[in-house]
């Protein structure tokens, strides 16, 4: 069995520039829904969505350095666990807090902070967080990253198209509502079936990892969807803002952070395995537990 730390998941440059235009398509998508008085609510009761954050921010970075020392795994896997816990809210977060019984608007608003504010707030976090960690530290130096590098890919993916797609929904309010959703639905599934052609194209080389990383994905997810829910009940929050925050935890924007193990660190077999998997299992436990929640009174 070869070492994760040293395999390296095949993208030529054509497959790489698919997949940044679509995550770029899949942000514009979730830039329709984004409006300038989402941000001004943050300041007018920023009590509630502060704890959303902190769940975010301050939680799930925690709780994942926690489960490294614990687990100890693989120094590649570790490091996309750790990017991972700093990428924005999922795309998907929003309809699953909908179909939860959750406070919508509350889910509209991290998702909006987090997705405008990652061109900043990831990069640094992700080297914050990162540097914490001896296991991460060291292949982060062995690695040489650019840190321009990332903020130019998130400058790409995140900035450009969040930008355009806040404009339209400011100018062309009534044509983003009958757009956005075909958009995120279509854009969602092209991005998905492209991860799956890629895992299935290096199975070879993942093959032997594939069953650590779904553990590590259940138990890392699992634990983020939990807390994120009872963060917010220790601060006395309604479940309905509960289940929110949750959602907003767990569900990260793992398609950027695959992006970023693919380009920034030249495909990493640890990360990419994490990232991808990451990606296909928060649908199915997001979605899961919307299911059951939204059979559950909410008061």
């Amino acid at each position: 069995m070869s070492n994760i730390d040293d395999i390296v998941i095949n993208f030529d440059e054509s497959n790489l520039l698919v997949l940044n235009i679509i995550l770029a398509f899949l942000m514009f998508g979730v830039a329709l829904d984004i409006k300038v008085q989402d941000f001004k609510q943050l300041f007018r009761a920023p009590k509630i969505p502060l704890i959303g954050l902190l769940s975010e921010y301050i939680f799930l970075p925690l709780l994942t350095l926690a489960l490294i020392m614990i687990i100890k795994p693989h120094a590649s896997i570790a490091l996309g666990m750790v990017l991972v816990s700093v990428c924005p809210g999922g795309s998907v977060s929003n309809f699953m807090v909908h179909l939860s019984k959750g406070n919508a608007a509350l889910s509209v608003l991290l998702t909006s902070f987090t997705t405008a504010s990652a061109i900043i707030l990831t990069p640094i976090a992700f080297a914050f967080w990162a540097g914490m960690n001896p296991i991460t530290a060291e292949l982060l130096q062995t690695l040489n990253v650019d840190p321009e590098k990332i903020v130019k890919t998130v400058i790409f993916l995140i900035f450009i198209p969040v930008t355009i797609g806040m404009f339209l929904n400011h100018k062309y309010p009534n044509l983003t509502e009958k757009i956005k959703r075909p958009i995120a639905n279509i854009s969602m599934l092209i991005f998905l079936g492209f991860v799956t052609v890629a895992l299935v194209n290096n199975y070879s080389k993942m093959q032997d990892y594939l069953h650590v990383v779904f553990l590590i994905v259940l138990v890392h997810n699992g634990l983020a969807l939990f807390g994120g829910y009872q963060i917010p009940r220790l601060f006395k929050l309604s479940k309905k803002n509960a289940r929110a925050i949750s959602i907003e935890t767990g569900i990260q924007n793992s398609g950027l952070g695959l992006v970023l193990a693919l380009q920034v660190f030249n495909g990493l077999g640890g990360m990419v395995l994490i990232l991808a998997w990451w990606g296909i299992w928060h649908l199915i436990s997001g979605f899961t537990l919307s299911m059951i929640w939204s059979r559950k009174p909410v008061g």
